[in-house]
């Protein structure tokens, strides 16, 4: 038995015992105004234009969100956010149709990358941490990965040649699939998230944080109610570890969760993150909110995003991992759950968008929205606020 080994068993011990001290595990109780969120950011959107939720993508709408190819200034974008807000994440969605230049099966397209690829150089530019999000709603072209669309060997094969041209930097994230939804058999789901796993990791991306999602939107309400918690759990590294495979959770705050809507609703604590929080404290894992938002100057969202984005923080500081599964107890913490938020969206939408967080550009002068100035921007403070509760 390697050392390594021995650690992780023994945090795993440790663990347990923890938890059949408490009789369950450690309650959602940590102290008001406890907690920094590790990544906070913006979704950067363009690359995944023309493509819509069944998977189909318009062969030429992809829109670069660079000024180079007539988009919005996305670099500056980023830039401003870091710079002036506190920002230190993006998500950069991307079209699975793009860069296979539109051929199920078909290796990198090397210009496409090559230009999507300016995108995530501008990104670590500014410092920050870079997600690369294939933006397909488990599909091509309508057809279910793994479930009569795309065999789990092409959707291994792409992310195979992904993380080998990303597997040098520690700052890049893989975001494996935008929002699944009505995914017939999610085992079978969850088998083909493993396919894009074991691909990630032998390509020699072997520490990188990769983003598991669910069944329906991969809503953080339903995450554990569909089996999504319970399917995705059991999804292993190479070694058979869960290092940094970390859950990936979406959750609007509009009536219907579609983040279509102007108003806000919810804060969502009482019908997804607490539950959410328990689910993952017993279970030792943890999740990512990679999109959220709300109507960019209304103050229901203002109101509910702040309390929210409290509540995140709260469970985001805790116990030290000290392996692969196990955590040393600290009775005056919890284990933390809860990585981050990062917001819908910036980029290339326009300005009056209902979810835009675009900063309005007057020469070198950049200005938030409302939404994000008081709230969604680390230095607005929200994560040391009132949860409402």
């Amino acid at each position: 038995m390697t050392a390594k080994t021995l650690l992780r068993l023994l945090g795993i011990s440790i663990l347990a015992a923890h938890v059949h001290a408490q009789g369950a595990c450690a309650p959602n109780s940590p102290a008001s105004g406890s907690g920094t969120l590790k990544f906070t950011g913006v979704n950067i959107a363009g690359f995944d234009f023309g493509c819509n939720s069944d998977g189909s993508c318009s062969k030429g709408a992809a829109y670069p969100p660079l000024t180079k190819y007539f988009g919005a200034d996305g670099a500056g974008q980023m830039s401003h956010f870091v710079k002036d807000d506190g920002y230190n994440t993006f998500r950069l969605p991307v079209a699975w149709q793009y860069l296979a230049n539109y051929v199920l099966g078909g290796s990198l397209n090397a210009t496409n990358m090559a230009i999507y690829d300016e995108l995530v150089q501008a990104c670590l530019a500014t410092g920050a941490y870079c997600i690369v999000d294939m933006h397909n709603y488990a599909r091509w072209e309508r057809g279910i990965i793994g479930q009569g669309g795309p065999t789990n060997e092409q959707f291994a094969a792409i992310w195979g040649e992904i993380a080998a041209f990303y597997k040098g930097n520690p700052k890049i994230m893989f975001g494996i699939m935008n929002e699944p939804h009505d995914v017939p058999n999610i085992t079978l789901w969850a088998a083909s998230v493993q396919a894009a796993v074991t691909a990630i990791r032998k390509a020699g991306a072997t520490t990188q944080i990769i983003l598991l999602p669910g069944n329906n939107w991969t809503s953080a309400a339903t995450f554990i109610s569909n089996g999504s918690a319970d399917a995705l759990k059991k999804v292993v590294n190479v070694d058979g570890s869960t290092t940094n495979l970390i859950f990936d959770v979406h959750k609007y705050l509009d009536f219907d969760n579609s983040g279509t809507n102007a108003e806000c609703t919810t804060n969502n604590i009482a019908e997804a993150w607490a539950p959410l929080a328990q689910w993952l404290r017993c279970n030792g894992r943890q999740a990512f909110n990679t999109e959220t938002g709300g109507g960019y100057n209304t103050a229901s969202c203002i109101t509910y995003m702040c309390q929210q984005i409290a509540f995140q923080a709260q469970n985001s500081d805790g116990w030290s991992p000290i392996s692969n599964a196990g955590y040393i107890a600290d009775s005056k913490k919890t284990h933390p759950v809860y990585l981050g938020y990062v917001g819908w969206a910036a980029g290339n939408f326009y300005t009056g968008y209902v979810l835009s967080e675009l900063p309005a550009q007057n020469g070198s002068t950049w200005t938030d929205t409302p939404l994000v100035a008081k709230c969604m921007a680390p230095k607005a403070g929200a994560q040391k606020g009132s949860t409402g509760q």
